[in-house]
């Protein structure tokens, strides 16, 4: 009996072992579930949205009725019927080589040369009047005002002085011309067009004539030049034209646009320092993928400021960009929502990241960035960088002692940038400023490189809503919207749009081009069959090409680094249409 009784004792004793292991394989099964919960839910940033915090790096456009989730499980499926996660998918993206280039690239090439009418410099030039040209701005806006001082120049019969770089501007760059152009080259290359010289002719260690300085209106015609300047250049021998960026009209004849391109294609040529180094960051991009993006973000505080934009940073966002904004007297009050609405707001970092992966760059793209200070710091970046982890920049391709002769002038860092986004396989801008317009012309002119540019206006009430939707219905639309902002050829009429970004004077069309228009262009994306029914002329605008066409009317330099002190064709037909997929044609109509 005794040993029964102790028997009952230890069969009441013994359960509480398993009662202690009970509790542990509860909180560990617990803890388990947790964590297969946590690996179905893809990161926040590849979600397409992020926890919503103050400051700019959440720079977020949803209203109260679209806020955007932490996690696709949050996503509830609606009463009407199955929505599933807004999820990016990750990987590879599409082989297809049409996302790297367009099949009708080869039937274009620039075309430049002067006609047999046009009169040799020798001819043209008058003695005694020399032409002095002040730029103004930042790199590209600067090399705007040297291109159409060239032609100035040619129309007023006058010799051109080497223009004169802006030194004390927002931008507190030092440089000469001869720092950041090869200004002998500059000056031979264009012997036959205009007589250019370094200096004024001097008499007795003395210049001769004292300039007279004056300004010329924005957009001035030749009959403008003629009836304004050549009275004063006749009289006073020189005239030093103050401010010269986008001083002269985008109509001109034939010939004098050619010798804006050959300017502008030709005789404007780096120094071999610059090149050398721009080249380099060329080649250690290409070594590390056969194709590379370059993206020019523009996310800059001053460029937000300018643009009078609001990205959700609150009260210390407004205070920041007021500040700056104040910068330009001119300006008029912003309406932040009717400029999201209009197309005239940069995307944020994570939405142009969002765009490419939907047009089918995949996670494995290697992504050089050209950019200055980005507003918000690397927060702001994290998500484009989740998005395309293969992130560089030149601070990442070179070393400090390479950027060393470079890194204290704003100029020359953005000469850097606009040598490897030139050489870029893909161009995507974020802006239609002064760099993006400067780059998509030579592009084009070049052999009609791929050159990307948001359809902001269409985009804007899309991001807003994407978590409402599929990634599938979200790419579908987003291939749908970017159609004409892909840099094909003939995507605005001719004479349409600034001539700088669409030199379309000096873009012949072969032969061929006439036979593709009657063909429709198939290709493969992502491993399903595309077909383009859609056939354009060249006299048919696809879209609102000039969302940013004031932009060039204000002193802002929207193509290069925010200042370093601060911190750091012929009219034929073409039909093309590679990034729609079949089933989307209803989806089009729809929209």
């Amino acid at each position: 009996m005794a040993f029964q009784r102790r028997r009952r004792q230890e069969r009441r004793v013994v359960p509480a072992v398993p009662a202690a292991a009970a509790i542990s394989g509860g909180a560990l099964l617990i803890i388990a579930v947790l964590a297969f919960h946590s690996l179905l839910a893809p990161s926040p940033l590849l979600n397409g949205s992020a926890p919503d915090m103050a400051g700019p790096a959440r720079h977020r456009r949803a209203k109260p009725s679209s806020i955007l989730l932490k996690k696709p499980v949050d996503l509830q499926r609606n009463a009407a019927g199955a929505v599933d996660a807004f999820r990016v998918p990750s990987g590879r993206g599409s082989p297809v080589t049409d996302l790297w280039g367009s099949k009708l690239s080869k039937d274009y090439h620039g075309c430049s040369n002067a006609s047999s009418g046009f009169a040799t410099a020798e001819a043209n030039t008058l003695p005694d009047r020399y032409l002095i040209i002040a730029t103004s701005g930042g790199l590209n806006q600067q090399r705007t005002g040297i291109i159409d001082g060239v032609v100035a120049a040619r129309i007023l019969n006058a010799t051109l002085v080497v223009p004169i770089l802006d030194q004390d501007s927002f931008w507190n760059d030092a440089s000469d011309f001869s720092d950041i152009f090869d200004v002998d080259w500059f000056i031979t290359s264009l012997t036959k067009d205009v007589k250019i010289i370094k200096e004024l002719p001097e008499k007795d260690g003395k210049v001769i004539w004292t300039p007279y300085t004056m300004r010329v209106p924005r957009k001035c015609t030749p009959r403008c030049y003629q009836s304004r300047v050549l009275p004063v250049l006749t009289k006073k021998h020189v005239v030093r034209l103050t401010k010269f960026d986008y001083r002269l009209s985008n109509k001109l004849d034939i010939d004098l646009q050619k010798l804006r391109c050959r300017v502008n294609y030709q005789g404007l040529k780096f120094t071999d320092q610059i090149q050398v180094m721009g080249d380099t960051l060329i080649q250690r991009m290409k070594a590390r993928s056969k194709h590379f993006i370059a993206l020019h973000l523009r996310f800059e505080p001053d460029m937000l400021a300018f643009s009078g934009c609001y990205y959700g940073g609150g009260e210390k966002e407004r205070t920041e960009l007021g500040a700056i904004r104040k910068r330009w007297k001119n300006l008029h009050a912003s309406n932040p929502e009717k400029g999201h609405r209009h197309g005239k707001c940069p995307l944020i970092p994570e939405e142009v990241g969002l765009m490419l992966r939907a047009l089918g760059f995949g996670n494995d793209v290697h992504l050089y960035v050209a950019s200055g200070e980005i507003y918000g710091g690397e927060e702001t970046l994290a998500p484009l960088k989740a998005l395309f982890p293969n992130f560089h920049s030149k601070e990442t391709l070179a070393t400090k002692e390479e950027l060393a002769p470079f890194s204290s002038y704003s100029s020359r860092m953005a000469a850097l940038d606009f040598i490897v986004c030139d050489g870029s396989d893909v161009f995507v801008t974020n802006n239609n400023g002064n760099m993006a317009r400067m780059l998509a012309g030579q592009r084009r002119y070049f052999g009609h490189k791929r050159t990307i540019r948001p359809n902001a206006k269409k985009l804007y009430s899309l991001f807003l809503n994407r978590t409402s939707m599929t990634w599938e219905t979200f790419s579908s639309r987003i291939c749908i919207f970017q159609r004409g902002f892909m840099g094909e050829p003939n995507e605005v009429r001719p004479g349409r749009g600034g001539f700088h970004e669409h030199p379309s004077a000096c873009i012949c069309g072969s032969s061929e081009v006439a036979a593709h228009s009657n063909h429709d262009i198939q290709t493969n994306l992502g491993n399903r069959n595309l077909k383009s029914n859609v056939s354009r002329s060249a006299g048919e605008t696809i879209d609102n090409h000039s969302s940013y066409e004031d932009f060039d009317r204000i002193d802002l330099d929207d193509g290069e680094n925010t200042p370093l002190h601060r911190s750091t064709s012929s009219g034929m037909e073409s039909e093309y249409n590679v990034f729609i997929r079949q089933e989307d044609q209803e989806l089009e109509d729809i929209i």
